[in-house]
């Protein structure tokens, strides 16, 4: 009760400002910003997250035509927003601007989102895994984006966070900067699994920033099933349109 107190009087003496809009506020995102850029408005594909035509909340999303024709390694994807304006400048502020309390904030987003999707807490994973960086990009940029997000979101979801379940055995090029044709030769065979034990018969979440073509997430959960893995989720902050995949 003094905790809560002492929050809400801390929250009026010191309010916010909405990191999209820049109203004043008790948090980092205000009550119209979230409606209108984090509601479940959008359908997503319940495999990659990519959005679907537009159907009665009744009807239960089904995977889209491409994951019906091939399936990927992962088996589901969850995504808290589309990579757009204004989201799209959360995510640069976080990864180029060390802005890290954004971490928590996309966890909480995300976790929403997990809560939305309607999976109980028998079907979350057991373990979830940040996708790793390699040691020059993480020696450049100081910390892991992906690492920094799974922290809270594990807390929220009451699921264990392991930062090295896997690990990048060689750097590869920004995805991001890559030709979309050459990103699968980019990321082959970046990813290793220390522990065999921690993975096999299990179902991992993999935690990213942004899912852009997949090649990364594919890679990862790829290299989790040859491990062991029963089942791998995705759980991403945002997910870019589909034209540009």
């Amino acid at each position: 009760m003094a905790a809560a107190l002492a929050h809400g009087l801390l929250a009026a003496l010191l309010p916010c400002n909405c990191v999209l809009c820049g109203a004043s506020g008790p948090g980092l995102l205000c009550a119209g910003c979230h409606q209108q850029f984090f509601s479940a408005a959008t359908l997503r594909c319940p495999v990659c997250a990519n959005p679907l035509p537009p159907a009665p909340q009744t009807v239960q999303a089904l995977p889209c035509g491409r994951c019906q024709a091939e399936r990927p390694a992962f088996d589901a994807t969850v995504a808290a927003a589309g990579y757009a304006l204004p989201v799209d400048r959360l995510v640069l502020q976080l990864k180029f601007a060390r802005q890290l309390a954004l971490a928590r904030l996309f966890a909480g987003l995300l976790a929403d989102a997990v809560q939305r999707a309607g999976s109980d807490s028998a079907q979350r994973p057991a373990l979830l895994c940040p996708v790793p960086l390699g040691l020059q990009r993480l020696s450049e940029r100081g910390f892991n984006q992906a690492l920094e997000i799974a922290r809270p979101l594990g807390k929220a979801l009451g699921i264990a966070v392991h930062a090295k379940l896997a690990v990048r055995v060689r750097d590869t090029l920004a995805q991001s900067s890559t030709p979309h044709g050459a990103r699968h030769a980019n990321i082959a065979q970046a990813f290793a699994i220390p522990d065999r034990v921690l993975v096999e018969g299990r179902h991992i979440g993999v935690v990213d920033d942004v899912m852009s073509s997949g090649q990364t997430l594919q890679e990862l959960a790829a290299t989790l099933k040859r491990h062991g893995a029963a089942r791998v989720t995705n759980y991403v902050f945002a997910r870019t349109p589909p034209n540009t995949n």
